[in-house]
């Protein structure tokens, strides 16, 4: 493995190793200011609708007491910075990068997809309008490369150029998503399971690719040895897509924030709906023909869950979910950082694997 080298600060080699909860809201006090700055330089119609979306403040512009998302971007780029031995400061930048990009993601996917709820609340876009959340995620876009713009070394030049392919990539990914919409769901034409975890790996898995690694490459870590916390990111990003399909299906909306089997209701193919449905059992055929019926068709979602269960598809997603994450932790042992970031980044890809929301 290539030498780090250029690393601007020294990471206190002896500081304990977190809990999860703690990592998370290290990383945010850290990177906080950082991004309230970002946020704050928009439009003032444009940052009202990014904290609301952040979970700063709710609909009507009040202040929400410890709101905002979990921030794992955050915390992957303030620990990839730490594991190159540099002070997590050194990743606050790609790691706000990451984030304004996954809020910038979320806005634009809520509307594609229709989805009325994130997080317990109304989406942006049914509580403003879609233009206003288009406009606002186009401005977080355009922010992310900004904040990078201002770092003046060749770290910052690769940290933009690795932005921009992962933004290419999310975008191929999601096109993929999109498409898989249209393909039937069951013949020679429907969405296999190999094709689904790639665009997996295009959409979820890059974000986390570059927030993995993106510290890492501002500490002037070499490229070849930044590209195994890459490699881990993009594990997780495909474990956080099977969890989240998993929940998408049988999670606790007192928990997902989003209606019982909203995935199922959608129609969408799902990790879970696609393992199932690349059989030919009797139970598989008639999966394939409750899903293919129009999504304003009234179906019985639970008996379509329960089959899908019965036969599988729960467990499938789960195994994959397991397997991606086990490879994710191989990527990170191969790259020689300090014990308490390592145990710290295991603990974050453990909770990727778990959570439930």
């Amino acid at each position: 493995m290539s030498e780090v080298s250029g690393t601007p600060h020294a990471v206190r080699q002896s500081r304990p190793a977190q809990e999860v909860a703690e990592i998370l809201a290290a990383a945010k006090s850290l990177a906080g200011p950082a991004m309230h700055e970002a946020v704050e330089s928009l439009h003032p119609m444009l940052a009202e609708i990014s904290s609301y979306h952040l979970g700063w403040q709710d609909a009507d512009g009040r202040p929400v007491p410890n709101g905002g998302g979990k921030g794992v971007c955050l915390a992957m780029a303030v620990l990839s910075a730490e594991a190159a031995s540099a002070a997590g400061e050194v990743g606050v930048p790609g790691g706000v990068a990451a984030e304004l990009v996954h809020v910038f993601t979320h806005m634009h996917d809520d509307i594609m997809d229709g989805d009325d709820r994130r997080r317990h609340r109304l989406s942006v876009w049914r509580v403003y309008g879609a233009g206003r959340a288009i406009l606002t995620g186009d401005a977080l876009l355009v922010l992310a490369l900004e904040v990078l713009s201002r770092i003046s070394d060749g770290g910052g030049r690769t940290a933009t150029l690795d932005l921009l392919s992962m933004c290419r990539r999310m975008a191929f990914g999601q096109a993929q998503d999109l498409n898989f919409e249209t393909r039937p769901a069951s013949g020679p034409n429907a969405v296999g399971v190999e094709e689904y975890l790639a665009m997996s790996a295009d959409k979820t898995g890059a974000l986390y690719g570059y927030a993995l690694h993106v510290g890492a490459v501002l500490a002037g870590v070499e490229p070849a040895a930044a590209d195994l916390l890459a490699q881990a990111g993009e594990h997780l990003g495909v474990v956080a897509q099977a969890v989240d399909d998993v929940n998408g299906i049988w999670g606790d909306p007192a928990v997902t924030g989003k209606p019982a089997l909203s995935d199922l209701r959608t129609r969408k193919k799902t990790l879970p709906v696609v393992a199932v449905l690349s059989g030919r059992t009797p139970a598989a055929l008639r999966i394939a023909e409750l899903l293919g019926r129009p999504a304003d068709a009234d179906i019985d979602l639970e008996f379509a869950a329960g089959l899908l269960e019965e036969e599988g598809g729960r467990r499938f997603a789960e195994s994959t979910a397991r397997e991606h994450h086990r490879m994710a932790l191989d990527c990170l042992r191969a790259f020689p950082m300090p014990s308490p970031v390592r145990e710290d980044l295991e603990n974050l890809a453990d909770f990727v694997l778990h959570r439930t929301a």
